[in-house]
């Protein structure tokens, strides 16, 4: 290629979290060279993925299913210190170890079509003409911000759970927290031991999860996301699979020195009107929300707040796969296993099925094993 400025490469990975260093482990592991054969590129200003940007009181030990990744466990973490912390230097570790040599910070702006069938990555570093992407991005980028009527007049304080600092800045307040997954319940419990009240609205009832989540359960709920991943629709949340597991209550500050099991802290939270679940409202006021149900005389219910924090997830950061129109009419993009079904050198990986730290470890896996009988074709034969 005779484009100036143009670096070429074999394989661009984009994310340095949980699926990209699992991706560039494996990259490395079948003879790929760091910034000769592939290089991965990080938006994120130091090692840890999303992980780094995690709320102070998240301590490690608070944390659900955090799989080690590939080559090297993560051993004798203090479960009181915050997670940003144990897990952003257990991925510094990681990318020294095994020299990765992650370029950060790097804003990868766009991937299109470039010459003699290769992906142009044009990116704040310069553009990068490469044979395969790994998609890696995660969702932290993209909060989900739902919209209510009335949201624009609140005068209180509104913000996603990924500006969540901890309970302190809600300490005598009134709020409202939305979302029925697992960070909407820890932020929740955590508010409630300081703020005046608090309350907690989801779209759907809650199904907390009491029993072990074996691998069977685990592969059922990984199947009927891929199943909506294959179709090219939009995956669902990890919760609205599995249910909310019971570690996600934990005893805080009023119960923190009993010796609670999580049922009883479940039991003692719901005495106490903290997790009470409240439908979905109809729209928001200066004051705070209501309900038109009927439930009071006036036929409105309304519930007063200082602040709304909106723990409702994220959507895939993928904006800078639009140039290759990759979106099936149902909005999403159809994969088969990691790879994308409308261009066969992109594969997503912590993607749909993938999106957990032991499902982005395997997609990395799966991902550089296509991509090696892509670019090398007599490998196809092997098994």
């Amino acid at each position: 290629m005779n484009n100036i400025g143009v670096r070429e490469t074999e394989v661009v990975v984009v994310g340095a979290g949980q699926a990209g260093l699992a991706a560039a482990f494996h990259l490395r592991r079948v003879g790929y060279e760091p910034d000769r054969d592939f290089v991965v590129l990080d938006h994120a200003p130091r090692p840890g993925g999303a992980w780094q940007f995690r709320w102070p009181t998240l301590t490690y030990g608070k944390v659900h299913g955090m799989h080690a990744l590939p080559g090297m466990e993560l051993a004798g973490a203090d479960p009181d210190r915050p997670s940003s912390e144990v897990i952003g230097a257990y991925f510094d570790t990681y990318e020294r170890a095994f020299g990765l040599r992650v370029h950060r910070p790097v804003d990868v702006r766009s991937v299109r079509d470039g010459a003699d069938g290769r992906l142009l990555v044009n990116t704040s570093e310069g553009t990068y003409a490469t044979r395969a992407l790994v998609n890696a991005t995660g969702t932290w980028d993209r909060p989900f911000w739902p919209r209510f009527p009335g949201q624009d007049v609140f005068r209180g304080r509104q913000l996603h759970s990924s500006a969540y600092r901890g309970p302190q800045d809600f300490a005598g307040r009134r709020v409202i927290v939305v979302g029925g997954g697992t960070s909407a319940v820890q932020q929740l419990l955590e508010i409630a031991d300081v703020a005046e009240a608090t309350a907690w609205v989801t779209r759907r009832p809650p199904v907390f999860r009491t029993g072990p989540f074996d691998e069977q359960q685990g592969r059922a709920a990984v199947a009927r996301v891929e199943e909506r991943v294959r179709a090219g629709l939009p995956p669902q949340s990890v919760v609205s699979v599995t249910g909310l597991p019971m570690t996600a209550i934990r005893p805080h500050h009023t119960f923190r020195t009993s010796p609670l099991t999580p049922p009883e802290a479940l039991e003692l939270a719901r005495q106490q009107g903290v997790l009470v679940r409240h439908p979905m409202f109809n729209r928001i006021t200066e004051t705070g929300a209501c309900w038109l149900d009927g439930a009071r005389d006036d036929g409105v219910t309304r519930i007063d707040a200082d602040a709304i924090l909106y723990a409702t997830g994220f959507r895939p950061a993928l904006g800078h796969l639009a140039p290759l129109q990759l979106r099936e009419s149902g909005g999403g993009i159809r994969l088969d296993g990691t790879r994308a079904v409308r261009d066969p050198r992109v594969h997503l990986v912590g993607y749909g099925p993938s999106a957990s730290t032991i499902g982005a470890n395997r997609a990395g896996r799966a991902a550089v094993h296509d991509i090696r009988q892509l670019l090398q074709p007599s490998l196809r034969t092997v098994a």
